[in-house]
């Protein structure tokens, strides 16, 4: 027997209503739509012709794709959370939100109903989106509203813009136009990537040009100063697990339940702030007595951390700290 909806949690609501989108729809066709789908969305070029198709297009896509988008956002907007701490949008639009995985992500964050907008040019996507949300209360009323996203954007002025795994797919200008449209309109912006070295460079651009409008880091840095990571080195990156459906494990070949989604982000507002003290930017190492920490620290500098057993309540934290939590944890965790 279904779990009664009111006990599902965000994610799992998410699931249930996306796996209710491929009834009908037979395994393979989706899994050879989601093939040429990622092939497309990875090609260097435009191919000339609509990336989302139809219906069972997006169906498809929005199947595999939306809870790790989800997962992702929802991690980055839980670091924010944590450093404007009492905080609560008051509104929400997400450009570029397709099917609607951030603005599931805000509900999921922040309890309540509020005003949503999502924009898209595609309008598959929108419907689909719209779609979905009935099953989320807080979503119910959200506007999903076609529109071009890059140097044409408008924005009216709004508590938290999200932009998720957008500026991929924009030239260098629109890039640019969208982050200062979000930094005009906005008195929070959440930007999330895919944690590949390319979208860390688009998250850093993105995060400069905030800065430079007088936005201050909230997450996941512990600074606004420039990040210390030597370009070309390295690159910060975060991961969420996302429980795998049938559809991933088919397109993916694999067995396993959950898979790993890397994914690398800014959260920049206008309000106070109380960043994490440090950041753990790398998966800990646990060894035998010792934890290994690498961190970002509000210097700005990267540091490794050796938390031993002599540390007591420190080295049992340490051993319970995942990748991407704030060192040392706050009080109460």
């Amino acid at each position: 027997m279904n779990a009664p909806a009111a006990s599902l949690t965000p994610a799992e609501t998410l699931r249930s209503a996306l796996a209710g989108l491929l009834d009908g729809l037979p395994p393979r066709q989706a899994a050879q739509a989601v093939e040429r789908l990622i092939t497309t969305y990875r090609g260097a070029t435009p191919t000339g012709a609509p990336i989302l198709r139809d219906r069972a297009d997006v169906a498809a896509y929005a199947a595999y794709r939306m809870p790790a988008t989800f997962e992702a956002v929802r991690s980055a907007l839980e670091a924010f959370a944590d450093a404007v701490p009492g905080w609560v949008p008051g509104d929400h639009v997400d450009v570029g939100g397709g099917t609607g995985a951030a603005a599931w992500a805000v509900s999921a964050t922040w309890d309540g109903k509020r005003p949503v907008t999502v924009l898209d040019w595609a309008e598959p996507a929108l419907a689909l989106g719209r779609e979905i949300a009935a099953a989320r209360p807080a979503l119910k009323d959200a506007r999903w509203q076609r529109s071009r996203i890059g140097a044409e954007l408008t924005l009216g002025s709004t508590d938290l813009v999200t932009v998720s795994y957008v500026l991929n797919e924009l030239t260098a200008p629109d890039r640019a136009a969208l982050v200062d449209a979000a930094a005009g309109a906005a008195q929070s912006v959440v930007i999330v990537e895919p944690g590949t070295p390319d979208g860390y460079a688009r998250v850093i651009e993105a995060r400069d040009r905030l800065v430079l409008a007088g936005f201050r880091v909230a997450a996941p840095c512990p600074h606004s100063a420039a990040c210390p990571i030597v370009p070309g080195t390295d690159w910060c990156h975060f991961s969420a697990r996302v429980s795998r459906s049938s559809l991933h494990r088919q397109v993916k070949g694999g067995s396993l339940a959950y898979e790993d989604e890397k994914f690398s982000y800014v959260a920049a507002t206008r309000l106070p702030v109380s960043p994490a003290p440090a950041r753990v930017v790398r998966k800990p190492q646990i060894r035998k007595g010792q934890v290994l920490l690498d961190l970002c620290e509000t210097d700005p500098s990267l540091r490794r951390a050796t938390v031993t057993k002599r540390h007591g309540d420190l080295y049992r934290a340490a051993r319970d700290t995942d990748w991407g939590d704030a060192w040392p944890p706050p009080a109460g965790r």
